[in-house]
């Protein structure tokens, strides 16, 4: 019987991939069929882990380091489907009032100008083959805003924007451009935040939880698939009924 979802003979990047969100769509693009190249600052998660075919140390918002990882991730890999740039930071959680210039800069560094700089080599490289997958990690923030992460809401709104817009640059093609808007999900992430600031983003959600990496994993999948062939500029909402729009 066929599998539901089969993600064999393809070959992905995915950023942020040492842990939490990306380290789970690493694994579970793996299980699929699919030859994983992990991306992160830290390789802790990815060093001996036969999930990725391939791992290259990377910094985001860094270009020459971005160019650099792409290049060797190529050479190991010889060839590349898709990208999933899920690299991101919360930043501190506290009103913006009280935010730092530097503090500011680095969450748009990374969260918003680290998707322009590590898809754009993967963009080129589908554009040549006419056809691929490009998904990006967004979150409900970009959509209705955080109170005590708005550096974070603006970096994830830029990001909403850029999806819908590259989705329709790279038109007509098999090249689609989609994004994932989750509510706060269970991972090591939410030790940099106050529980006060926990507590208040659960109880915005109907469900009355956070989502697993496993939940996200599992949209990425979807939509990097064969099966996800005719939407393109959309926002798949993982918010346990949060997201009205």
């Amino acid at each position: 019987m066929e599998r539901l979802l089969d993600l064999s003979g393809q070959t992905f990047i995915v950023t942020g991939a040492a842990r939490g969100i990306g380290l789970a769509i690493s694994t579970y693009f793996h299980s699929l069929g699919a030859r994983v190249c992990g991306w992160d600052l830290d390789d802790a998660g990815m060093q001996g882990n036969p999930v990725f075919a391939d791992y290259q140390i990377a910094d985001v918002s860094n270009e020459a380091s971005v160019a650099t990882a792409f290049a060797a991730s190529m050479a190991a890999m010889g060839d590349v489907d898709g990208i999933v740039a899920n690299a991101g930071i919360n930043g501190p959680t506290k009103p913006l009032w009280d935010y730092s210039l530097d503090e500011w800069q680095q969450v748009i560094d990374i969260d918003l100008t680290g998707v322009f700089l590590s898809v754009q080599p993967v963009l080129r490289h589908l554009l040549a083959k006419g056809k691929g997958r490009i998904i990006v990690m967004s979150s409900v923030a970009g959509k209705e805003g955080n109170p005590g992460a708005v550096p974070y809401g603006a970096a994830k709104a830029g990001l909403v924007g850029y999806v819908k817009g590259l989705a329709r640059e790279v038109l007509p093609s098999e090249i689609t451009v989609n994004c994932i808007a989750p509510v706060i999900t269970e991972t090591d992430l939410l030790t940099g935040m106050s529980a006060d600031y926990i507590s208040d983003k659960k109880s915005r959600i109907p469900m009355g939880r956070f989502c697993t990496p496993q939940e996200v994993a599992t949209m990425a999948a979807w939509i990097a698939s064969p099966q996800c062939s005719f939407t393109t500029g959309q926002i798949f909402d993982v918010t346990g009924g949060r997201a009205t729009w």
